[in-house]
Protein backbone atom coordinates (compact mmCIF):
# COMPACT_ATOMS: atom_id res chain seq x y z
CA UNK A 1 0.00 0.00 0.00
CA UNK A 2 1.08 3.68 -1.05
CA UNK A 3 2.80 5.18 2.19
CA UNK A 4 1.78 8.84 3.13
CA UNK A 5 4.99 11.16 2.75
CA UNK A 6 4.19 13.26 5.53
CA UNK A 7 5.53 10.77 7.57
CA UNK A 8 8.76 9.56 5.85
CA UNK A 9 11.88 10.29 7.63
CA UNK A 10 15.33 11.29 6.89
CA UNK A 11 14.16 13.07 3.59
CA UNK A 12 15.05 16.53 4.32
CA UNK A 13 18.69 15.36 6.16
CA UNK A 14 20.13 14.76 2.55
CA UNK A 15 19.06 18.50 1.33
CA UNK A 16 21.78 21.02 1.09
CA UNK A 17 21.80 23.21 4.08
CA UNK A 18 21.62 26.08 1.92
CA UNK A 19 18.61 25.04 -1.00
CA UNK A 20 15.33 24.62 1.10
CA UNK A 21 12.96 22.38 -0.49
CA UNK A 22 9.05 22.13 0.53
CA UNK A 23 8.27 18.59 1.86
CA UNK A 24 4.91 19.69 -0.67
CA UNK A 25 6.80 20.23 -3.51
CA UNK A 26 8.81 16.26 -2.82
CA UNK A 27 5.12 14.77 -2.36
CA UNK A 28 3.22 16.40 -5.51
CA UNK A 29 6.42 15.57 -7.82
CA UNK A 30 7.03 12.26 -6.68
CA UNK A 31 2.83 11.76 -6.51
CA UNK A 32 3.03 12.86 -10.23
CA UNK A 33 6.33 10.89 -11.14
CA UNK A 34 4.80 7.89 -10.08
CA UNK A 35 1.06 7.90 -11.38
CA UNK A 36 2.78 8.62 -14.74
CA UNK A 37 5.11 5.54 -14.89
CA UNK A 38 2.69 3.05 -12.71
CA UNK A 39 -0.49 3.65 -14.18
CA UNK A 40 -3.31 1.78 -13.23
CA UNK A 41 -1.57 -2.30 -12.92
CA UNK A 42 2.02 -1.18 -11.54
CA UNK A 43 5.10 -2.55 -12.57
CA UNK A 44 3.71 -5.77 -14.29
CA UNK A 45 6.97 -6.96 -15.49
CA UNK A 46 8.34 -7.15 -12.15
CA UNK A 47 5.26 -8.15 -10.90
CA UNK A 48 5.54 -11.38 -13.24
CA UNK A 49 9.00 -12.59 -12.63
CA UNK A 50 9.94 -11.69 -9.20
CA UNK A 51 8.19 -12.75 -6.24
CA UNK A 52 6.89 -11.15 -3.95
CA UNK A 53 9.08 -10.23 -0.90
CA UNK A 54 11.84 -10.78 -2.64
CA UNK A 55 14.78 -8.01 -1.38
CA UNK A 56 17.51 -6.54 -3.60
CA UNK A 57 20.25 -4.23 -2.87
CA UNK A 58 21.28 -1.42 -5.17
CA UNK A 59 23.12 1.49 -5.64
CA UNK A 60 22.62 4.68 -7.23
CA UNK A 61 25.62 6.25 -8.81
CA UNK A 62 26.88 9.40 -11.05
CA UNK A 63 28.15 8.12 -14.34
CA UNK A 64 29.25 11.51 -15.36
CA UNK A 65 31.37 13.88 -13.37
CA UNK A 66 28.84 16.89 -12.09
CA UNK A 67 26.71 18.42 -9.24
CA UNK A 68 23.88 16.71 -7.29
CA UNK A 69 20.43 18.00 -7.27
CA UNK A 70 17.35 15.81 -6.28
CA UNK A 71 18.40 13.46 -3.87
CA UNK A 72 15.84 14.02 -1.59
CA UNK A 73 13.45 13.06 -4.22
CA UNK A 74 14.87 9.44 -4.97
CA UNK A 75 14.54 8.75 -1.39
CA UNK A 76 10.84 10.46 -1.28
CA UNK A 77 10.00 8.14 -4.60
CA UNK A 78 11.36 4.73 -3.15
CA UNK A 79 9.89 5.20 0.21
CA UNK A 80 6.51 6.21 -1.56
CA UNK A 81 6.18 1.97 -2.53
CA UNK A 82 8.13 0.87 0.94
CA UNK A 83 8.37 2.98 3.70
CA UNK A 84 10.59 0.44 5.20
CA UNK A 85 13.19 0.65 2.47
CA UNK A 86 16.61 1.30 3.95
CA UNK A 87 18.47 3.91 2.33
CA UNK A 88 22.14 5.73 3.31
CA UNK A 89 23.08 8.52 1.67
CA UNK A 90 27.71 9.16 0.34
CA UNK A 91 26.45 12.42 -0.71
CA UNK A 92 24.80 15.37 -0.15
CA UNK A 93 22.81 17.69 -2.88
CA UNK A 94 25.39 20.69 -4.05
CA UNK A 95 28.00 18.07 -3.44
CA UNK A 96 30.14 18.37 -6.45
CA UNK A 97 31.48 14.76 -7.48
CA UNK A 98 33.69 12.58 -10.04
CA UNK A 99 32.28 10.35 -12.59
CA UNK A 100 31.51 6.80 -11.24
CA UNK A 101 30.38 8.37 -7.39
CA UNK A 102 28.21 6.37 -5.45
CA UNK A 103 25.49 8.48 -4.34
CA UNK A 104 22.50 5.76 -2.28
CA UNK A 105 22.91 2.72 -1.34
CA UNK A 106 19.26 1.25 -1.13
CA UNK A 107 18.03 -2.09 0.55
CA UNK A 108 14.43 -3.29 0.67
CA UNK A 109 11.50 -5.06 -1.13
CA UNK A 110 12.78 -5.23 -5.29
CA UNK A 111 9.55 -4.74 -5.89
CA UNK A 112 9.45 -1.39 -4.72
CA UNK A 113 13.18 -0.70 -5.60
CA UNK A 114 12.35 -1.77 -9.66
CA UNK A 115 9.19 -0.36 -10.17
CA UNK A 116 10.90 3.09 -8.36
CA UNK A 117 13.78 3.25 -10.26
CA UNK A 118 13.18 5.44 -13.34
CA UNK A 119 11.30 7.69 -11.56
CA UNK A 120 13.22 8.68 -9.26
CA UNK A 121 16.51 8.62 -11.68
CA UNK A 122 14.43 10.92 -13.90
CA UNK A 123 14.17 13.38 -11.77
CA UNK A 124 17.79 13.24 -10.05
CA UNK A 125 19.19 13.75 -13.71
CA UNK A 126 17.22 16.52 -14.94
CA UNK A 127 18.02 18.34 -11.58
CA UNK A 128 21.43 17.21 -11.42
CA UNK A 129 21.92 18.74 -14.63
CA UNK A 130 20.41 21.92 -14.29
CA UNK A 131 22.79 22.34 -11.07
CA UNK A 132 25.91 20.98 -13.20
CA UNK A 133 24.99 23.68 -15.93
CA UNK A 134 24.66 26.43 -13.20
CA UNK A 135 27.87 25.54 -11.29
CA UNK A 136 29.58 25.79 -14.79
CA UNK A 137 28.54 29.60 -15.27
CA UNK A 138 29.46 29.93 -11.12
CA UNK A 139 32.58 29.06 -11.70
CA UNK A 140 33.44 31.17 -15.06
CA UNK A 141 32.48 34.05 -13.13
CA UNK A 142 34.46 33.34 -9.96
CA UNK A 143 36.46 36.45 -9.09
CA UNK A 144 34.11 38.83 -9.95
CA UNK A 145 30.97 40.39 -8.16
CA UNK A 146 28.36 38.81 -10.58
CA UNK A 147 25.84 36.20 -9.42
CA UNK A 148 24.08 33.74 -11.40
CA UNK A 149 20.26 33.45 -11.69
CA UNK A 150 17.55 31.91 -13.51
CA UNK A 151 14.72 32.75 -15.00
CA UNK A 152 10.91 31.62 -15.19
CA UNK A 153 11.86 29.62 -18.22
CA UNK A 154 11.04 26.04 -16.67
CA UNK A 155 9.21 23.05 -17.28
CA UNK A 156 5.67 23.72 -16.00
CA UNK A 157 5.29 22.15 -12.76
CA UNK A 158 8.50 21.64 -12.04
CA UNK A 159 9.84 25.51 -11.05
CA UNK A 160 10.35 25.07 -7.49
CA UNK A 161 12.30 22.21 -7.78
CA UNK A 162 14.15 23.29 -10.81
CA UNK A 163 14.69 26.81 -9.11
CA UNK A 164 16.07 24.49 -6.15
CA UNK A 165 18.81 22.72 -8.30
CA UNK A 166 20.25 26.12 -9.88
CA UNK A 167 20.69 26.69 -6.06
CA UNK A 168 22.36 23.64 -5.13
CA UNK A 169 24.35 24.54 -8.14
CA UNK A 170 25.78 27.78 -6.66
CA UNK A 171 23.66 29.89 -8.35
CA UNK A 172 20.64 32.29 -7.25
CA UNK A 173 17.10 32.73 -7.59
CA UNK A 174 14.95 35.09 -9.75
CA UNK A 175 11.65 35.25 -8.64
CA UNK A 176 9.76 32.60 -8.44
CA UNK A 177 6.47 33.90 -10.49
CA UNK A 178 3.89 37.20 -11.67
CA UNK A 179 3.24 37.39 -7.83
CA UNK A 180 6.29 38.13 -5.74
CA UNK A 181 8.21 41.07 -7.54
CA UNK A 182 7.39 43.60 -10.45
CA UNK A 183 9.42 42.91 -13.38
CA UNK A 184 8.49 45.78 -15.72
CA UNK A 185 9.13 44.58 -19.50
CA UNK A 186 9.28 46.19 -22.75
CA UNK A 187 5.53 45.43 -23.53
CA UNK A 188 4.44 47.00 -20.18
CA UNK A 189 6.01 50.07 -21.19
CA UNK A 190 4.84 50.25 -24.43
CA UNK A 191 1.55 50.14 -23.05
CA UNK A 192 1.53 52.27 -20.48
CA UNK A 193 3.06 54.81 -22.24
CA UNK A 194 6.72 55.30 -21.23
CA UNK A 195 9.39 54.59 -19.00
CA UNK A 196 8.54 57.38 -16.13
CA UNK A 197 4.32 56.63 -16.65
CA UNK A 198 5.06 52.91 -15.65
CA UNK A 199 7.40 53.26 -12.99
CA UNK A 200 5.20 56.53 -11.28
CA UNK A 201 2.73 53.73 -11.84
CA UNK A 202 4.08 50.69 -10.39
CA UNK A 203 5.86 52.47 -7.58
CA UNK A 204 2.25 53.80 -6.34
CA UNK A 205 1.07 50.57 -6.05
CA UNK A 206 4.05 48.42 -4.66
CA UNK A 207 3.63 47.81 -1.37
CA UNK A 208 6.90 48.13 1.37
CA UNK A 209 8.72 44.84 0.56
CA UNK A 210 7.64 44.53 -2.75
CA UNK A 211 11.07 45.13 -5.71
CA UNK A 212 10.27 46.70 -8.69
CA UNK A 213 12.85 45.84 -11.32
CA UNK A 214 12.20 47.37 -15.20
CA UNK A 215 13.66 45.86 -18.44
CA UNK A 216 15.84 48.97 -20.91
CA UNK A 217 17.18 47.99 -24.21
CA UNK A 218 19.57 51.27 -24.58
CA UNK A 219 21.18 53.45 -22.81
CA UNK A 220 19.11 56.42 -23.01
CA UNK A 221 15.96 54.43 -21.40
CA UNK A 222 18.83 53.37 -18.70
CA UNK A 223 19.24 57.39 -18.38
CA UNK A 224 15.62 58.13 -18.20
CA UNK A 225 15.05 54.67 -15.41
CA UNK A 226 17.84 56.90 -13.31
CA UNK A 227 16.54 59.76 -13.35
CA UNK A 228 12.91 59.19 -11.83
CA UNK A 229 14.66 57.30 -9.11
CA UNK A 230 11.92 54.50 -8.57
CA UNK A 231 13.85 51.55 -9.73
CA UNK A 232 15.70 49.13 -7.46
CA UNK A 233 16.80 47.23 -10.29
CA UNK A 234 17.90 47.36 -14.33
CA UNK A 235 17.51 44.20 -16.25
CA UNK A 236 20.09 45.09 -19.18
CA UNK A 237 18.79 43.36 -22.21
CA UNK A 238 20.62 42.19 -25.11
CA UNK A 239 22.69 44.74 -24.89
CA UNK A 240 26.85 44.33 -25.96
CA UNK A 241 29.13 44.03 -23.45
CA UNK A 242 30.69 47.62 -24.43
CA UNK A 243 27.31 49.04 -23.20
CA UNK A 244 27.01 47.33 -20.17
CA UNK A 245 30.35 48.14 -19.66
CA UNK A 246 28.83 52.31 -19.73
CA UNK A 247 25.54 51.29 -17.53
CA UNK A 248 27.45 49.99 -15.03
CA UNK A 249 29.75 53.44 -14.80
CA UNK A 250 26.18 55.46 -15.34
CA UNK A 251 24.36 53.63 -12.83
CA UNK A 252 27.21 53.86 -10.13
CA UNK A 253 25.83 51.41 -7.31
CA UNK A 254 22.21 53.35 -7.50
CA UNK A 255 20.78 50.60 -8.71
CA UNK A 256 20.92 46.80 -9.10
CA UNK A 257 22.10 46.00 -12.78
CA UNK A 258 20.89 41.99 -14.11
CA UNK A 259 22.45 40.84 -17.41
CA UNK A 260 20.14 39.21 -19.52
CA UNK A 261 19.45 38.02 -22.76
CA UNK A 262 21.57 35.96 -24.66
CA UNK A 263 23.97 34.54 -21.70
CA UNK A 264 26.47 31.75 -22.70
CA UNK A 265 29.24 29.49 -21.01
CA UNK A 266 31.13 31.06 -24.30
CA UNK A 267 30.06 34.70 -23.28
CA UNK A 268 29.42 35.00 -19.29
CA UNK A 269 33.09 35.78 -18.38
CA UNK A 270 32.79 39.02 -20.51
CA UNK A 271 29.39 39.89 -19.31
CA UNK A 272 31.02 39.14 -15.54
CA UNK A 273 33.94 41.39 -16.20
CA UNK A 274 31.81 44.05 -17.14
CA UNK A 275 31.02 45.01 -13.09
CA UNK A 276 27.15 43.86 -13.34
CA UNK A 277 25.52 42.38 -10.12
CA UNK A 278 23.88 39.43 -11.71
CA UNK A 279 23.43 37.60 -14.79
CA UNK A 280 19.80 35.85 -15.72
CA UNK A 281 20.02 32.85 -17.91
CA UNK A 282 17.08 30.70 -18.80
CA UNK A 283 18.91 27.72 -20.61
CA UNK A 284 20.21 26.59 -17.04
CA UNK A 285 16.86 25.07 -16.51
CA UNK A 286 15.12 24.74 -20.04
CA UNK A 287 18.10 23.41 -21.76
CA UNK A 288 20.78 22.36 -19.60
CA UNK A 289 21.55 18.78 -20.58
CA UNK A 290 20.27 15.74 -17.78
CA UNK A 291 23.55 14.48 -15.68
CA UNK A 292 24.03 10.48 -16.38
CA UNK A 293 23.32 8.88 -13.17
CA UNK A 294 21.90 4.94 -13.10
CA UNK A 295 20.62 2.19 -10.54
CA UNK A 296 22.57 -1.07 -10.33
CA UNK A 297 21.49 -3.89 -8.37
CA UNK A 298 24.42 -4.86 -6.14
CA UNK A 299 24.18 -9.07 -6.51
Amino acid sequence: MLQSLSSVPSITSLTYPEGFLSPLEIDAAVERALAEDLGRAGDVTSIATIPAGTPARAVVVARKAGAISGLPLVAATFRRLASEIDIKASARDGDIVAAKTQLLNIAGDAHAVLAAERAALNLLGHLSGIASATAEFVKRVKGTRTRICCTRKTTPGLRALEKYAVRCGGGFNHRFGLDDAMLIKDNHIAVAGGVRPVLERARANAGHLVKIEIEVDTLDQLAEVLETGLADVVLLDNMSVTDMRKAVAMANRRVVLEASGGITLETIAAVAATGVDYASSGWITHSAPALDVALDIDI
